[in-house]
């Protein structure tokens, strides 16, 4: 008889990543010939510095292809230490023993929430949120928590809101700033506030930074300097955003000696040392930092403005209410009440790629259903070109 697959219980629960889904389905209507404008992308649009895939290029024919040590090789993870010690790091300096790099800093979340969180646990994930966060906590057996933001906050959450929604099962909470999907930053006090929380109430904080250096108005503040201790802080990182590395595959955690350890031990079994060719790449992103500024603050330049030109788009639709975004490159849209859908972002985020061939990301993937993402992490004329579509099949013009 034909084995028939039942899925565990493992990932029964398990949703397909929406962002994904969006990118492969624009991908498929472009082969189709179908010119669809894909504002689904968490991708910057930049080829990589030709100094870190040179780099790349001299490690490998230096023999640079072989396995590493689980945790990364010890130049990168003294790179990546003495970078996180360039900003005004609370206790004792972050050491090498601490950092464990990884294939992406995808991994290094789940690596942190295996480890910390299990049956019985609960997380509280401020919420709209990058919606890979509620699957690993599923994944580990704990069960995620959704803390709704407000709209006159820019859909940010306070220590307020996460004192009001914690039980005695609490056991962390995962932050993000600058955000997906809202490209909302927090401030520093507003960090302090939920920071000091959590270390009273004894909380893991799982701080994901990956757009950290994609900020606009100001810099966007790290936990590492504002964290009253880092004995409950575990914050992650990678090159894929600022440096235009997402194919390489390259994060890294930050945490306690402990932790780090447990994490290494969990990603020895789970696929063993991220890319060593990859390392070497990310070795010269961090470490050749005159270099490096010079390429991220050109990028952030360019998203800066591509903000600006799609910010000005919507202004002649006054009706379409959405977050500023101060950071990262995404624009959340408020589409409640789109033709009386309940779910009101996959209607329209149907509706809008049929309609009109524009490519987006539904708010029920982050936890907000009434919402929309789009990308402007493409060139400004295309990104204003599908934001006005955007506008247009909203409101009906």
């Amino acid at each position: 008889m034909p084995l028939t697959f039942q899925p565990s219980d493992n990932i029964v629960r398990l949703r397909e990543s929406a962002t994904l889904a969006v990118a492969a389905k624009a991908r498929q209507l472009k082969a189709a010939g179908i010119p669809v404008i894909d504002l689904g992308a968490g991708e910057p649009d930049f080829d990589t510095p030709a100094f870190i895939r040179q780099a790349a290029a001299e490690a490998m024919d230096a023999g640079a292809t072989r396995y590493t040590n689980t945790e990364g090789i010890l130049p990168l993870r003294e790179a990546i230490a003495a970078d996180a010690n360039r900003v005004q790091v609370q206790g004792t300096p972050v050491t090498p023993a601490e950092v464990v790099v990884s294939n992406g800093s995808k991994q290094s979340l789940y690596n942190a929430c295996v480890c910390c969180f299990g049956p019985g646990d609960e997380v509280l994930i401020p919420t709209p949120a990058w919606t890979s966060y509620f699957e690993m906590v599923e994944l580990a057996r704990a069960t995620a928590v959704p803390v709704v933001g407000e709209i006159g906050n820019s859909l940010k959450v306070s220590a307020a809101q996460l004192a009001a929604v914690a039980t005695p099962r609490t056991k962390g909470l995962m932050l993000n700033s600058p955000s997906n999907p809202t490209g909302a930053v927090y401030s520093p006090d507003e960090l302090r506030d939920i920071l000091a929380l959590a270390a009273d109430r004894g909380w893991w904080v799982i701080a994901d930074e990956i757009y950290q250096r994609i900020a606009y108005e100001a810099p966007a503040a790290s936990v590492l300097e504002l964290a009253p201790t880092r004995d409950n802080l575990i914050v992650i990182n990678g090159v894929a955003k600022a440096y235009a590395m997402t194919g390489w595959r390259i994060g890294w955690s930050i945490a306690p000696a402990a932790v780090s350890k447990a994490m290494t031990v969990f990603q020895g079994h789970a696929t063993s040392n991220a890319s060593s060719v990859s390392q070497q790449a990310a070795l010269a992103a961090i470490a050749r930092r005159d270099e490096a500024d010079a390429e991220v603050n050109r990028m952030v330049a360019a998203f800066r403005q591509r903000r600006n030109a799609v910010v000005a788009a919507l202004q002649p639709f006054p009706t379409v209410t959405y977050v500023y975004p101060s950071g990262a490159f995404y624009l959340y849209i408020n589409v409640a009440g789109f033709r009386g859908a309940v779910d009101a972002g996959a209607a329209f985020a149907s509706a809008v790629l049929e309609e009109h061939q524009v490519a987006i990301v539904p708010g029920s993937a982050f936890g907000t259903p009434d919402w929309v993402r789009a990308s402007y992490a493409t060139s400004e004329s295309i990104a204003v070109e599908g934001i006005t579509r955007i506008a247009r099949c909203l409101t009906g013009s």
